[in-house]
């Protein structure tokens, strides 16, 4: 062993030596808090790991500084890694990532694209009355907005009956469900594609926004046109307030990346687009669960509910709902 070498060792022992209690009891305290004890940890110890971490890290800067023995400064590195996820890293659980998700991520994600939603429902509710107006006029425009497998016969040449009775469910069960499961699946891909095509400059997302509106508008004024009017809103929103909200919210949230892309504004047009993806994409995962719960009210409660009244009752107090959990005043960190 060379007088180098010997020396080296000799100051990395009285270096290890004036500090190894702290960093013996820092090594203690992060084993015992790794190993799910972090709630027995006391005060003093919670309040004693940040200094500890600050010492040991100020040790390790010291020990690169005069090139002291590798292992040394390969166990300080470990250490102060896990004293400093423990210090700054989040310690949330799932439960609460998804408690902050549905109190504020969520909501605030869609107060802050509520000029798109603006934009989004104006588009779909613009088809509707273009489809309504075209309908009105001549019913074999009828077909060109409602496909087929969406009818499932309820078209201008159904009789009034047959059109009323599968609004009252008294036609095949096997039929209605099947007819509400294409509806709901329809919607839901509309929602999907109408957030995924937003990047091509906001093109593709209205087109579809107005395609869905144009194919509500015209199913609805075929049934007004037959004096069921009432009834098939009753149908259609007992389920359609949460579902149609989705499709909204879904073309806003596509609506905010293409328009980042088109008009990035002072910032670089990457950064624009991150920006505005992070945003959307809490917007469509709080969609997704919209679909879900609009599942549910189209597979149970619109083939449990017959009454038209309650089908409207059943849409307002949705509506309501809706409406105070996104737009209703809360307390919290607002997302931008």
């Amino acid at each position: 062993m060379s007088v180098t070498q010997a020396d080296g060792r000799l100051k990395s022992q009285k270096f290890r030596q004036a500090r190894e209690d702290d960093w013996k009891q820092l090594e203690r305290l992060m084993d015992k808090a790794e190993k799910g004890s972090a709630r027995r940890l006391s005060d003093e110890d919670i309040l004693a790991i940040p200094v500890l971490y600050r010492s040991t890290l100020s040790a390790l800067s010291v020990a690169r500084e005069t090139s002291l023995d590798r292992a040394l400064i390969g166990y300080l590195e470990t250490l102060c890694a896990r004293a400093y996820f423990f210090v700054y890293g989040s310690r949330s659980t799932l439960s609460g990532k998804l408690g902050s998700f549905f109190r504020q991520d969520w909501p605030a994600a869609v107060r802050a694209v509520w000029k798109e939603t603006c934009a989004s429902g104006l588009l779909l509710l613009g088809g509707a009355v273009a489809a309504a107006v075209l309908v009105g006029q001549e019913p074999d425009w009828f077909y060109a907005f409602v496909p087929g497998e969406l009818a499932g016969g309820r078209d201008p040449a159904a009789s009034t009956e047959t059109l009323r009775a599968t609004l009252a469910g008294e036609g095949s069960s096997d039929g209605l469900s099947a007819f509400a499961t294409f509806l709901f699946t329809h919607n839901a891909k509309v929602a999907i594609l109408a957030f995924a095509l937003g990047f091509a400059l906001c093109i593709p997302t209205g087109l579809l926004l107005l395609y869905n509106g144009a194919t509500i508008g015209a199913f609805v004024t075929l049934f007004a046109s037959r004096g069921l009017g009432f009834e098939v809103g009753g149908w259609l929103l007992i389920h359609g307030v949460t579902e149609l909200l989705a499709v909204v919210l879904a073309g806003a949230a596509g609506l905010r990346i293409g328009w980042a892309i088109a008009f990035p504004g002072v910032r670089d047009r990457l950064d624009a687009a991150a920006a505005a993806g992070r945003t959307a994409a809490t917007v469509i995962a709080g969609v997704v669960v919209m679909l879900f719960v609009a599942g549910l009210l189209e597979g149970f409660g619109r083939q449990l509910i017959e009454s038209t009244t309650v089908r409207y009752v059943v849409a307002g107090t949705s509506a309501l709902i809706w409406g105070l959990y996104f737009y209703g005043p809360r307390r919290g960190r607002t997302h931008v």
